[in-house]
């Protein structure tokens, strides 16, 4: 069977969401306003996680059809192994940096707001947490909760590809529990829990697994209907206005202290309905807007989005890094708008900049074929 072409919404989404995730990542960045947190309840981290789902489940699933159980979750488990050993890098090299700047600058601020001041005064007992992945520095939270989801993936799919409406059902009725009782992954120190509960996060992730196995299929109708997207558009109009109203004082008072009840507090930890609920009504206007064969998916202003989206896990670590660095040139060079701008502007074209790099390196190795004789491989 011919593979399918590349959706290449997964790579332009995923690397948007990037993009996205790095301006988030900066405190106190004036370009922050313009993210799409700050316009609705979900944000960069929602399409993160379920274009993760629904790629990992493309290749994986493709594997357990063709070459059995064994094997994918070999393959999985590998990936897994992958994404461990870059929190590992990630947290060490990072930690490296801010403790290096914090004696640089004689301020131990950095520490506390990077959330590390545990590990200078206990580097011995925190760096043996963050190996169990329960202590994590600011920013990284997301790439544990990966690993964590595909740990879980093996059993995902081999579900989904028999009873694949069970399997989700299954995994809201995880969610539901989650919530109702208030469970969570314990984290270090003993108070604290996992930022992305992956008891709650793993709904959007098997959804986009289940979106890619077959399931999308069924929501084309959905997709297409224009009642079902004029409410969604009404819905995410709605939710704008409610988080505007937060920080914009001509919007104050606008949400009913009775809809504020029932609605607060809109979770990220655990995923709160409201966020995934906002989600699913963004993603169903970009579906339905946003085709498949959209030709600007295909014009060289996309090519950076894509280019990122290709090499999520490599840009992201890379965006960790910058963001601190970004964050020290607003404290400690300028923080006037120019500088902002400046900061936001320059992390994107390097998170660019590796990406192509990284595509290159990949082109270079598909053309000099089996026959690497450089590398010591013959």
């Amino acid at each position: 069977m011919p593979a399918s072409p590349r959706d290449l919404r997964l790579d332009f989404f995923r690397g948007l969401a990037l993009w996205l995730i790095y301006l988030d990542h900066v405190p106190s960045n004036v370009l922050n306003v313009f993210t799409l947190r700050n316009f609705g309840f979900s944000d960069a981290a929602e399409i993160f996680v379920f274009i993760s789902g629904y790629t990992a489940a493309l290749v994986y699933g493709r594997v357990m059809r063709e070459r059995g159980v064994v094997i994918a979750t070999a393959r999985m488990l590998k990936r897994a192994w992958q994404l461990y050993v870059a929190f590992v890098f990630l947290f060490v090299v990072y930690l490296a940096q801010i403790a290096y700047v914090a004696q640089r600058f004689k301020n131990p601020l950095y520490a506390e707001e990077m959330n590390i001041l545990r590990f200078l005064d206990e580097p011995d007992v925190t760096l043996i947490q963050a190996l169990l992945l329960r202590f994590k520095p600011a920013n990284t939270d997301i790439l544990p909760l990966y690993i964590v989801l595909m740990l879980a993936l093996p059993v995902v799919i081999w579900g989904l590809l028999r009873r694949p409406n069970l399997t989700l059902g299954l995994s809201l009725a995880v969610y539901a529990g989650a919530l109702a009782l208030g469970l969570n992954f314990p984290g270090w120190p003993a108070d604290h829990v996992w930022l992305f509960n992956p008891l709650a996060w793993q709904l959007l992730f098997v959804f986009g697994s289940w979106c890619a196995l077959g399931g999308s299929e069924h929501l084309q109708p959905v997709v297409r209907s224009r009642v079902a997207v004029a409410a969604a558009g009404v819905f995410l109009l709605g939710s704008a206005l409610v988080v505007l109203s937060w920080t914009v004082p001509a919007l104050d008072g606008l949400v009913p202290d009775a809809v504020a009840e029932l609605i607060y507090p809109i979770s990220k930890t655990d995923l709160a309905l409201l966020r995934f609920v906002h989600f699913l009504a963004l993603a169903l206007v970009v579906s339905h807007f946003v085709p498949q064969d959209w030709k600007a998916l295909r014009s060289p202003w996309a090519k950076p989005l894509l280019l990122c989206g290709q090499h999520s896990l490599e840009v992201f670590c890379f965006g960790v890094f910058l963001s601190f660095g970004a964050h020290l040139v607003l404290v400690e060079v300028s923080a006037r708008l120019l500088a902002h701008i400046g900061v936001s502007v320059a992390g994107i074209v390097l998170m660019v900049a590796l990406a192509a790099l990284m595509s290159w390196y990949q082109e270079n190795e598909k053309r000099r074929g089996p026959d690497r004789t450089a590398g010591g491989v013959a």
